[in-house]
């Protein structure tokens, strides 16, 4: 059973810097990318960044510049360094985990950024 655990999230003012985490546990014998999406209310759930495994980062157009990840799929696990946060970055963020035969899903973590 695959799990992908997250933490971090929650409320900061604009401007402000946060910090989410994901660790993927169980059978993974090979993850092909770490992804974090965003998803806002009436909104179609969006992809932030994600690394491969060959290494290659990439990310969403409105968080290039502001938004970094790190990790390694190899290591499982994905750290997303938000900086210069906006209330428009508002929204459940989640970890996915991309596996030869599936893929698998957090539970999701709220940030909040107010103005």
């Amino acid at each position: 059973q695959v799990q992908l655990v997250e933490s971090g999230g929650g409320s900061v003012q604009a401007g402000g810097s946060l910090r989410l985490s994901c660790t993927i546990s169980g059978s993974t014998s090979y993850v092909n990318a770490i992804a974090w999406y965003r998803q806002v209310p009436g909104k179609q759930r969006e992809v932030v960044a994600n690394i491969l495994s060959s290494g290659r980062v990439e990310y969403g157009d409105t968080v290039k510049g502001r938004f970094t990840i790190s990790g390694a799929t190899t290591a499982n696990t994905a750290v997303l360094d938000m900086n210069s946060l906006r209330p428009e970055d508002t929204g459940v963020y989640f970890c996915h985990a991309n596996l030869p035969y599936d893929n698998y899903w957090g539970q999701g973590t709220q940030v909040t950024v107010f103005s």
